[in-house]
């Protein structure tokens, strides 16, 4: 029975080899020594964060796109607008 928990419970996890330079390791080492953390968690929430990033930056070119490709209608539309925001008519 404990076999087959342990199973299910690493079955979520993978374990991945991942090299670092001597500095990078040692600061690693240190800041989660301080924060009271393990290695593993401190990298696993740095990648999370830095998939977080990436995709909102993703997201943030997609709709600046989006606001670019969208410009003249969006003008357009304004302008037929304004006489509304200003109470006047044309």
């Amino acid at each position: 029975m404990r076999t087959a928990r342990r199973r299910a419970a690493t079955a979520a996890f993978r374990r991945v080899v991942v090299e670092f330079p001597a500095p990078l390791f040692s600061e690693t080492e240190r800041v989660a020594t301080e924060i009271g953390t393990s290695r593993s968690k401190l990298i696993r929430c740095a990648v999370e964060q830095y998939l977080e990033a990436l995709r909102r930056e993703i997201l943030e070119q997609e709709l600046a796109a989006g606001y670019v490709a969208n410009s003249v209608l969006d003008r357009r539309i304004a302008e037929e607008f304004s006489a509304a925001d200003y109470g006047t008519c044309r």
